[in-house]
């Protein structure tokens, strides 16, 4: 069932299907992790229903452009409308298409890529196929994703990500290996005193080595914000 949901963003609000797989705090975590910079051009990889992008925009000025790039095409029509409903449609692009098929317009086209991937490893835990290409890397491998990012990113541009705790080590291996030299990593707790279970992380293409790690509870709500520097 498509529901319309409020962002509890000044009058923003989004479109939403109870069948399909549907954000969760990280995708709100991750928009809050960094903050626009004046004329920032924003790409939302795996925008899904758009949450990342729309929310970003939301809590930030400056920014002059996001593009949503999702490839499974119920999502990205559902994105395309809720970019209709708020009125965002010079601000907004979206892009129904595979990560690694965007075309040559868009290389070097960003300052900043957010994104939420579907980061379990392994085949369909289910017969949904539409949840399942959400969260398993089913169509899109975190190489691939981090290729696909290193392309469209202008050099000293951002790469924002949110993934498992447990894979923080290949994250940071395949973001250095594609010159997306890891500058901020935060973990991700359920409560004050939890095991990490995600971590955001944050990149620049092209940037000098040197990463500063920032302890994060998501119940106290005290997420760090972005530096001038990052």
């Amino acid at each position: 069932m498509e529901i319309i949901e409020d962002l509890l963003i000044g009058h923003y609000r989004i479109f939403q299907d109870t069948q399909l797989y549907r954000f969760t705090s990280d995708a709100v975590l991750l928009a809050r992790f960094l903050k626009a910079k004046k004329g920032e051009r924003v790409a939302d990889f795996c925008s899904g229903s758009g949450v990342v992008g729309l929310h970003f925009y939301a809590e930030n000025t400056g920014v002059e452009h996001v593009t949503l790039f999702e490839m499974q095409p119920r999502l990205a029509e559902m994105s395309a409308r809720t970019v209709a409903l708020n009125g965002l449609t010079e601000k907004f692009t979206v892009e129904n298409v595979r990560l690694q098929e965007i075309g040559p317009e868009y290389t070097e086209a960003f300052s900043l890529i957010l994104c939420n991937p579907p980061y379990e490893r392994g085949g369909f835990a289910s017969a949904d196929e539409e949840k399942a290409l959400c969260r398993k890397e089913i169509a899109l491998s975190l190489e691939e994703l981090c290729a696909a990012a290193a392309r469209c990113l202008k050099f000293g541009g951002r790469f924002a990500l949110v993934h498992r705790a447990d894979r923080v080590a290949e994250v940071l291996y395949t973001l250095h290996e594609h010159r997306l030299e890891p500058k901020r990593l935060c973990p991700v707790c359920g409560r004050a005193g939890d095991k990490p279970y995600a971590v955001l992380v944050a990149a620049v293409k092209g940037g000098k080595p040197g990463c500063e790690f920032l302890p994060v509870s998501v119940n106290e709500k005290q997420l760090p914000r972005d530096k001038e520097d990052i």
